[in-house]
This record gives C-alpha cells, structure tokens and sequence, in this order.
C-alpha cells in the first residue's frame, strides 16, 4: 500500500510517500518559505535528487508541484495518482470535535474550516492540501492526524484556564496543545533510547512554529500551546506568551482593531518582529556578524525555554531526558548550547564536541556521568501520520 504524506507548517509543505506496512520511503522531500520569493523546492527519490529556488505563491501551488514531480515521466516514482492508496493529513487543530485519527468527510472539512479562526497559520493550509489532494488522488483515502490529540491526557488541573467555569463548559475554551504527532514520536523514541517506561521527558519541538511539552511515562501532562498555536515560546512570526492587557492597550490607547493585533500577533511578531528576519539560519548568520538585535533575540528565545524546562521539571518533579527535535532543535548546535547554559543545577550539562557532531541518527550530547541526558531525536511526523492513517483504514 502506497501511503502520501503531507504535513503542511506555516510556510512549509512537507511529504513523504511510503510503501506500508514496511515503511519504506520511496519519495521524501520539503518546500520552505512557502510565499517567498527564495522558495526551496527539495524533492528525492532512490535514483533522484531535485532541488532548486523559485517563487511559489502559497501551499496549493506547492501541493501541484509535489504532484508534478511525482507523477514526471522521467523523475517521477507513480505511474498514476491510482498508484497512491492513502493521503495523510496533518491536521493542527481539531478542537473538541476531534481527538483521533478520523477519515476526511465534507463534515469534518467544515469543523477544519470552522477551527481556523484557532489556527489561521496552519488550519487554511491544511484544509488547502486537503482539497488540493482529493483532486489529484481521487480515488485515495483521506486521512486526518490531528496536532491536539496527544495532549488529550493533558489533566484538568493544566489544562483549564482561570476564568469563569462556563468558558470551558459551554464556550469550550481551554489548553489544546499543539505539534502532537512530533512530542508523541520523539518521546516515544526517547523512551526507547533511555530503555525505561516510566521515565519522566521534556521534549522540544523547534521550527518556525515551537512548543515543549512534559511527558510522563510516555503521556503529554502540560504543553506550552495554549487554545490557538500563538502561546508559549517565542516562534518564527508568533509571539508566544504575552500580557494580555497589551492587547487591550493597543485597541484602547492607539485605535488597533482586533483583526490588526491578530494579525501582527500571529505573523508579524517572533523573531521576525525582533529582527526582520523569520528564519533561524539567517538570524544566527546576522548574530555572527554582530547584529545586536538578532544576538538579542536569539538569547530571549534560549531565555523563554529555559523557563519552560525549569517549570516543567518541577511538574514532572525531576526530569530524565530532555529532547531537541525539529528543522532548529535537530540542526541549530548554536540554540542547544545557549539553551543548556547555566542549567547545571538541574543536572543538564552539554558537552560542545558532541553537541558539535553532524551525526543525523539519535544522539546524546551530554557529558559522560551527567544526572540529564540531552538527546537529539529526529521527528519524523510523517511516518507517524502514514502509521496511524493505515492504522484507521485498516480497522
């Protein structure tokens, strides 16, 4: 059974085709900076590599060119958009409508719809490849895998929000939690590598969009996302946490609609806001030379997430392992090193020369003898998303 996969972030597409139940990748590749002019089209198969830069508008035109190549004649691994059995959605919010993996039905492409007023980064281009895929593959399942359905162990205790009770009971409002097909893979595969279940792991997804959760015994107990993918630790456009009386000041003192406070909230703040600049590579490139803002913005990032690990191991009381994954918390040595400093108290203790190593399997990088293992684990969201849709058809 061929399986696509496709996992679309806020200004990334990326997919993965699988022949199931193996699990061999027969195609694999990413669109970056998706409504740039630099657009990186990566696309690879056994016998092929394709990569190049191009303007690509938005995440339709992408899905297009993902179909184009995949279907070419000469480069391409399908002989017919038949060949492919299955289409895998990463959906981010689902909601209270949704906490498992759930065939895409009209209905359940209305709720999508409906959330994206939670989700305005990520559900409009969910539901784009969603529909973009139900054209080119019409004759495929199509598979929801939703962000918020590892966080369903989350206890009410983290989260509910304190205000008023019918908020929750009839409004609906609460802590969602976010990136749950990455925290619940790499956790998995920590929990494998330390060999001990009942083991006690943060886990840190960094990208364009950035979250740490607390996992215990291998279920989500607190997240850093909140009731949209807006909260938390400081993202590529995204503030993460703020006072929410900025947002009145703003409306009150200086005219801002609300739609305009959403708007630079949710794509023009981050590390964009901070530094002109929404990807990581070219901060750390400007840091280097000097920039002083982007020197700055890198260490309120680090100082953001140590305060999550320190409130997160007092939550889980003690820590085992923490865990860097995604495009940043995978490749940015530079963003380990400075999150880890001065965290000694806590027996997290790097050491540089292995957090230096280009090695891409799992890996520790702490000192020999430390009380934390710091392990870097490749997510792979996609193979846990083919898992589960083969999974729901099958059943």
């Amino acid at each position: 059974m061929q399986v696509l996969v496709l996992n679309s972030g806020s200004s990334s597409l990326k997919y993965q085709l699988f022949s199931m139940p193996s699990e061999t990748i027969l195609c694999s590749g990413i669109i970056e900076r998706i409504g740039f002019d630099d657009a990186i089209f990566k696309f690879k198969t056994e016998k092929n590599t394709i990569e190049f830069e191009s303007y690509i508008a938005n995440h339709k035109a992408g899905l297009k060119l993902v179909a184009d190549h995949l279907l070419d004649k000469t480069t391409g691994i399908i002989k017919s958009p038949d060949d492919i059995a299955v289409v895998g959605h990463r959906v981010v919010h689902g909601g209270i409508y949704f906490s498992n993996t759930t065939e895409i039905t009209n209905e359940v492409k209305e709720k999508i719809k409906e959330l994206s007023s939670l989700a305005p980064l990520h559900n409009p281009a969910n539901l784009e490849g969603i529909e973009v895929a139900e054209d080119i593959f019409p004759n495929a399942k199509q598979v929801a895998v939703f962000d918020t359905a590892f966080h369903q162990s989350i206890p009410e205790v983290a989260y509910k929000y304190a205000i008023p009770n019918e908020f929750l009971t009839k409004k609906h409002i609460r802590l969602y939690g976010f990136h749950g097909t990455s925290h619940k893979y790499v956790s998995e595969k920590a929990i494998d590598y330390l060999g001990k279940k009942e083991s006690k792991i943060i886990t840190i997804h960094l990208g364009n969009g950035c979250s740490i959760t607390a996992v215990n015994n291998g279920k989500s107990m607190d997240h850093s996302l909140g009731f949209s993918p807006v909260s938390g630790l400081i993202m590529g456009t995204r503030s993460g946490d703020i006072d929410p009386a900025i947002i009145f000041y703003l409306a009150d003192k200086f005219g801002y609609s609300l739609t305009d406070i959403n708007t630079f909230l949710q794509k023009k703040s981050g590390m964009l806001g901070l530094t002109g600049y929404s990807d990581l590579r070219d901060i750390e490139n400007e840091a280097a030379k000097g920039d002083k803002d982007c020197i700055l913005a890198l260490q309120m990032n680090a100082y953001r997430i140590k305060k999550y690990i320190g409130s997160y191991t007092a939550v889980l009381n003690g820590v085992d392992a923490i865990v860097f994954t995604a495009g940043i918390g995978e490749n940015s040595k530079y963003m380990r090193r400075l999150i880890c400093e001065n965290l000694d108290f806590l027996g997290i203790d790097l050491d540089d020369d292995k957090n230096n190593s280009k090695e891409r399997d799992i890996r520790a990088i702490n000192k020999e003898g430390a009380k934390v293992q710091i392990l870097v684990v490749p997510t792979n969201e996609e193979l846990e998303i083919a898992k589960q849709s083969v999974e729901l058809i099958k059943n």
